[in-house]
């Protein structure tokens, strides 16, 4: 015999039915009934009805007989309940009396040529018997759903025959080969049809729709099918890690029927608890019951209860107990959790050093990976007497990034560092005007090839959710390859600044760890979404993101910056979106060379200098184009340029700092090809008069590396100051 198992697209199939097709299969009844005609009780196999071959190598029953004449489409009429058809069969037949007593439970068993079939030892009779078409075996598809026990309906509107399997929604139509299982199409051995009024599927489409196992019999000429109706049940725990008598249990079922019956009582056994109020191992088990009464297989899972959670303990020491002001502190953390546990370690009042006398309360809160906190305070004394003041203890202590005050005023009279000066050759796109976008459009459009860089920025101010988008459109006969080699994103953010921070921070990070690295091929016509940050998340009104990105393209392409409704498809919606105007304050442009190379060969350090960036003075700003105009642009402030500053020899106990000139200022360095270092690490930088920590040399002269591009939402220009540190005590 031959096993064969069916497809859950089979099974779609078979419930695929005309609506317009009258019933097909009843129980046969040995109790006479006058009304049923001796017509119902005897039928004829029709013409088209031929003896069956048997060939297991095709997967199914085969002969080449002549197909039936099918008739015309089924109306959308309801499908109408099964009638008895036989009542007298089983009284005159001994040979099927035989082969109702050898099915067993749970089976469909079909007679090959026939119209007879038997669930679980009933006789039912199908209006039609199996006829072959074209070399494939055909059943009537609603003797065999209702012999499942599936929902069989009509959808006049589509003209579809619908079978509901629990949640399985298959869809049929006349003379068609495809079906389609909840929306998903697939494809039959041969297409449906209907003869004298009955819907007519392939048997092995059907089988493997319904996913169901089935023997070709070829001594008795029969099929013999596994139904499975029994419900199915499991469980799971919730949360994962359960404590003895700390944690409630929560057991969260699942439960479904093959064939869509209720499912009416639930069964628990073993030992199913809200709380577990010792450590161990515990089995529970779960079945289910349907409206038939039939029970499921058991479910079963063990339970590892874990012992307490015990909270972690906060420690730390100083090295002293009693400081100087100024003086630096050493502190050692010593927490730990008693149970391994992951903790996490918040600190309250903590200081490098502290410049107010007095009894000073530090505190350390150890919290461990389940939330149980234990704190720990500690007072030091800072005694009258001054080791450093503010100012010298930030420079020659704070760690980088820290922001301190310091007299801003003097700085413009510092002499500006002499430099050599030359670029490389990097397209820059530039789309930040309209910076505040108040309709759906596009912001820029640009054609560029070889090494590109974006430098993206702009503010929702419509009053919906919207995305921007870097739309790349190939227009040559060839693919093209763009590699996107280093990329940041900041936001959605309703701080400006912050996103700017964000993405340089992140631009900076790609460097380092490579996380950009993406090649896209854009075959020729074809429009691509790149740079798909920007889109992950929608902008609500007032948002604002920014972007900065390194692109390598092999052949020219046009690139198209736009926002648009969040809703929206963006390369469909490409065509029917206008370009917007700029604002005609903030700037957008293409700029040539837009790597500036500086290189510093003079000993640094000794004596206060400065180094100025972003002043169209000492650094010149670029020269440009806006694309959609085709006027000339001048990038002010040089955003989106690219810094690489080498100095050759700066001075061992030199310390380099960032100084804001043109206002608020938050950004990011990459020092030394190694060290990002947020300018500042908390809050921003308002004022002339703060200086962020970048870089301290050690007790020897050496090359510093440092790279540079300046942050949406901040202000140019700003200072690189150099200075020597005061000396240590």
């Amino acid at each position: 015999m031959n096993l064969k198992k069916l497809s859950l697209a089979a099974v779609l199939a078979i419930t695929q039915i005309a609506a317009a097709v009258p019933a097909f299969a009843a129980p046969v009844s040995t109790t006479s009934t006058s009304n049923v005609s001796t017509a119902e009780a005897t039928p004829t196999p029709s013409a088209s009805s031929v003896p069956l071959s048997t060939d297991p190598l095709s997967g199914g029953l085969l002969d080449g007989a002549a197909s039936p004449t099918p008739s015309a489409e089924p109306t959308a009429t309801p499908l109408p309940p099964a009638t008895v058809t036989d009542q007298t069969y089983m009284q005159t037949n001994s040979m099927d009396a035989q082969m109702l007593s050898a099915t067993g439970d749970d089976q469909l068993v079909l007679m090959l040529n026939s119209n007879k079939m038997y669930v679980n030892g009933v006789l039912y009779l199908a209006n039609q018997p199996m006829a072959v078409k074209n070399g494939v075996s055909y059943v009537s598809i609603r003797a065999m759903v209702e012999r499942v026990g599936l929902q069989v309906t009509y959808d006049s509107k589509a003209k579809e025959t619908v079978v509901t399997k629990g949640n399985d929604v298959m869809r049929f139509k006349l003379n068609s080969k495809t079906y389609t299982v909840n929306g998903k199409k697939s494809t039959m051995k041969g297409a449906t049809y209907q003869y004298k009024g009955t819907f007519m599927i392939p048997l092995t489409s059907i089988t493997s729709a319904l996913k169901l196992n089935y023997v070709l019999d070829t001594v008795q000429k029969r099929v013999i099918l596994t139904l499975s109706t029994k419900p199915k049940a499991s469980f799971t725990v919730q949360p994962t890690e359960i404590y003895a008598g700390q944690t409630m249990v929560n057991f969260v079922t699942s439960s479904s029927s093959p064939n869509g019956t209720p499912i009416v009582s639930d069964l628990w056994g073993g030992d199913k608890r809200d709380y577990y109020d010792e450590p161990g191992i515990y089995t529970v088990t779960y079945s289910v019951v349907d409206a038939n009464g039939r029970t499921s297989d058991p479910y079963t899972a063990t339970i590892n209860v874990l012992k307490p959670n015990e909270a972690p303990v906060a420690n730390f020491v100083t090295d002293k107990e009693q400081y100087k002001m100024g003086e630096p502190i050493t502190y050692t953390d010593n927490s730990s959790d008693p149970d391994g546990d992951t903790i996490t370690v918040t600190w309250t009042n903590k200081a490098q050093a502290f410049f107010t006398p007095g009894a000073t309360v530090i505190s350390l809160t150890a919290t461990d990976s389940h939330g149980a906190v234990n704190t720990f305070e500690k007072t030091i004394i800072i005694t009258e007497e001054q080791l450093y003041n503010e100012e010298d203890f930030n420079r020659l202590f704070a760690v980088p990034g820290t922001a301190f005050k310091f007299d801003g005023s003097p700085v413009p009279t510092w002499p500006n560092l002499k430099y050599n000066t030359s670029s490389e050759p990097f397209t820059l796109i530039r789309s930040n005007s309209p910076e505040t976008v108040f309709s759906e459009g596009v912001l820029y459009r640009e054609t560029a090839t070889g090494a590109t860089r974006f430098l993206i920025h702009h503010k929702n101010n419509l009053s919906i959710n919207t995305k921007v988008y870097v739309i790349a459109t190939n227009d040559n006969m060839y693919p093209v390859t763009i590699t996107t080699q280093y990329s940041g994103f900041g936001g959605p953010s309703s701080f400006a600044e912050l996103t700017g921070q964000k993405s340089v921070t992140r631009y900076w990070e790609s460097m380092l760890n490579g996380s950009s690295y993406k090649q896209t091929v854009i075959q020729p016509g074809q429009s691509v979404s790149i740079l798909t940050e920007l889109n992950t998340i929608a902008m609500k009104p007032n948002d604002n993101v920014s972007m900065q990105a390194d692109l390598y393209s092999d052949l020219a392409v046009t690139y198209s910056v736009m926002m648009i409704d969040a809703n929206k498809e963006p390369i469909s919606s490409l065509p029917l979106t206008p370009i917007l105007p700029r604002d005609g304050v903030h700037n957008r442009g293409t700029y040539p060379d837009s790597t500036r190379l500086i290189n510093v060969s003079d000993l640094v350090g000794t004596t206060p200098a400065r180094l100025v960036i972003g002043d169209n003075n000492n650094d010149p700003n670029l020269l440009g184009l806006d694309a959609l105009t085709g006027l000339q642009e001048t990038n002010l402030g040089n955003f989106g340029v690219l810094y690489k500053i080498r100095l050759e020899r700066v001075a061992a106990n030199t310390l380099i700092t960032f100084n804001p000139r043109g206002g608020n200022y938050m950004g990011t360095v990459l020092v030394n090809g190694n060290q990002v270092v947020q300018v500042p690490n908390e809050k921003s930088l308002g004022s002339s008069d703060l200086n962020s920590v970048v870089y301290r040399t050690g007790d020897y002269e050496g090359p510093v590396e440092i790279q540079f591009t300046p942050a949406s939402g901040s202000n140019l220009s700003i200072n690189f100051l150099f200075t020597p540190l005061p000396p240590k005590k």
